[in-house]
């Protein structure tokens, strides 16, 4: 793990504290919630290569094959059972299940010498789809328990993703420059926004953290066990192909926008799965260094 990584887990860990214990830091923040999503999508799409995409087409069959596990099989399978054995993250786990594959997955990927060009294709497509797919599993499995606008839940999803990609498109086109400024600030950027967020999350539901603070534990627990199932189905689905197929195919599935669902958690669905969302920051960076020693080994 780099120095990046650990100020990145620093900062997580310091804003989650700090709106826990002084929710006044987060509430200048809270109406901004949806703009900060925006600007950090596009921050992160500035280094995804989407003629790489258009490459990737050629293996039209798998990836067809990735994103109905990513938007569809592993959701579903995953509702069922947490709804079996641990009803109470039913909903929770649905939302981080189904959300698209992270725009952080790239650069996962480059690290750790995987198909990035597949990981790739998985991230903005699926990242066109999910303000479909994941509403319609909602309004499917849990609309009768909830009072919910499916529309508005869509309208959220499709700003908060389009916008970043057509700014994305645009500037890279008429403003090259921009590009590279962006670049340049990616970084300290995303953590600034990063806290932010985390401020007014945790902020809003500190009386929740008191009032449960076994639920904190809990949600770390279930990001650790989901992280893990999601990166082995992920590398399963691909088995038998090349030793990069299969890491890309477990970081399609491992590295999702578990911000996007924190963003939008807070407007639709509450704080258990806004915590979980959050926590699964510990085991998005975490996961890399076992990734690395299971992949050596075979």
């Amino acid at each position: 793990m780099n120095p990046k990584d650990l100020i990145l887990l620093g900062v997580v860990v310091f804003s989650m504290l700090a709106g826990i214990f002084i929710p006044a830091l987060g509430e200048p923040f809270e109406p901004c919630l949806t703009y900060f999503m925006i600007i950090f999508l596009y921050l992160s799409f500035l280094t995804v290569d989407f003629m790489a995409v258009i490459r990737s087409f050629m293996n039209v069959g798998l990836i067809v094959v990735l994103l109905l596990v990513k938007l569809l099989a592993i959701p579903l399978c995953l509702y069922y059972l947490t709804n079996l054995l641990f009803p109470s993250y039913a909903l929770p786990v649905l939302l981080l299940s189904g959300i698209s594959t992270g725009v952080v997955a790239p650069f996962i990927s480059n690290i750790l010498a995987a198909n990035t060009s597949l990981v790739v294709s998985m991230v903005v497509l699926s990242s066109l789809l999910v303000p479909f797919t994941l509403p319609s599993l909602v309004k499917y499995l849990v609309m009768e328990e909830m009072e919910i606008s499916l529309l508005a839940m869509m309208r959220l999803l499709a700003l908060i993703v389009f916008i970043p990609i057509a700014a994305r498109e645009i500037s890279g086109r008429y403003m090259p420059r921009l590009i590279e400024w962006g670049e340049k600030i990616q970084y300290p950027v995303s953590l600034v926004l990063i806290a932010c967020t985390l401020l007014a999350v945790f902020g809003k539901y500190s009386t929740f953290f008191f009032r449960e603070p076994g639920q904190i534990f809990i949600a770390i627990a279930v990001a650790f066990l989901l992280s893990a199932l999601y990166m082995a189905i992920g590398s399963i689905l691909l088995y038998g192909r090349s030793r990069k197929d299969q890491l890309a195919g477990g970081i399609s599935m491992a590295f999702l926008n578990n911000i996007l669902v924190l963003v939008f958690s807070i407007q639709f669905f509450g704080p258990m799965a806004a915590t979980l969302a959050a926590m699964y920051i510990l085991p998005f960076f975490a996961m890399i260094i076992p990734i690395r020693l299971v992949f050596k080994a075979q």
